[in-house]
């Protein structure tokens, strides 16, 4: 789903995203069948996990049948689904039921004044810590919260949240603000280096270091030594994963993306309506898969000073 019912300013700013803004019509989203053949397809590529983002996917009417036609796909063993948790609270159990297996919240704040900056004066805190409890009485664990640390506007509330989900069997994941799509007026001064964040909350509560469950996981993953959990950093800027990524993106209108930075992606809803057998779909997918050279935030740091790209798409096309 491309649209959503928050504006937060470093995805969907108010200014660029208003009652004037074309989203997708509902012909020019793929349907819940040609999610279904791609995701067949690409678990003959050896692909066994599958996330839902957006936008906002609750805003997608009927999700639990998409969820449903996904869980009985031969080799997909994880399903997973992003969400702003607004909507969560009464979907919860029917999307447990319909096969999804876990769920991460985005939720930048527990302040409630921070949180409505945070998603452009959208939404109700209450609504999603209500979505978060509501998914945990479901089952759809681990609970993972994906946490956009910027600099002067919520990194003095960090501490707060990380409170709030301490000993609750919660993953908090601290993300360094990233220069994803070109709306948000991202500058590097606006980002916190993950090892900053990692020596603060190691003053309040000891860290340890430990290994990642899977060699595709982008999050480096820490435990408090006092058994309150575990909590995540996600280093793009100061330590850019790109020679490990192993993640293909698909938009709401059904083009592949290689990269989260890239700035063109590959019809495949094109191939899918024009009579394309899965064959010459799987041969296509190969292709460009094996042909791809990202590594966009490697080049970043390389150096801070190059002029990047104006083009990039935005990230409400294919989640974070």
């Amino acid at each position: 789903m491309d649209k959503c019912n928050f504006r937060c300013p470093y995805c969907m700013p108010e200014d660029s995203f208003n009652d004037s803004y074309r989203f997708l019509k509902q012909g020019e989203r793929l349907s819940f069948g040609e999610i279904n053949r791609l995701v067949r397809i690409f678990s003959r590529l050896g692909v066994k996990k599958v996330r839902l983002t957006g936008g906002e996917p609750l805003l997608r009417k009927g999700l639990p049948n998409l969820i449903n036609g996904l869980s009985n796909i031969e080799g997909i063993e994880d399903i997973a689904l992003t969400t702003n948790g607004a909507l969560l609270g009464d979907q919860a159990a029917a999307l447990k039921q319909a096969g999804l297996h876990r769920v991460t919240v985005s939720l930048d704040s527990v302040d409630p004044k921070i949180f409505l900056r945070m998603t452009g004066g959208k939404g109700a805190l209450n609504d999603v810590l209500d979505g978060i409890n509501k998914a945990q009485e479901a089952g759809l664990k681990p609970i993972k919260i994906n946490t956009v640390v910027q600099r002067g506007v919520n990194d003095s509330a960090i501490i707060e949240l990380l409170k709030r989900f301490r000993h609750s069997g919660i993953i908090v994941r601290l993300i360094e603000y990233m220069d994803v799509g070109t709306l948000n007026k991202w500058a590097f001064s606006k980002t916190i280096a993950s090892t900053d964040l990692e020596r603060q909350i190691n003053a309040i509560w000891p860290l340890k270091s430990v290994a990642s469950n899977s060699a595709e996981e982008v999050s480096s993953r820490h435990i408090y030594q006092d058994g309150g959990g575990e909590i995540g950093f996600i280093s793009s800027i100061s330590k850019p994963f790109c020679g490990d990524c192993s993640r293909a993106r698909i938009s709401s209108d059904g083009k592949l993306y290689t990269c989260l930075f890239s700035n063109s992606g590959f019809d495949l809803k094109k191939l899918l309506r024009s009579g394309s057998s899965d064959l010459e779909i799987e041969h296509t997918i190969r292709s460009r898969w094996s042909k791809r050279g990202d590594r966009y935030s490697e080049e970043r740091a390389e150096n801070k000073n190059t002029e990047l790209s104006n083009n990039r798409i935005e990230m409400f096309h294919i989640g974070g």
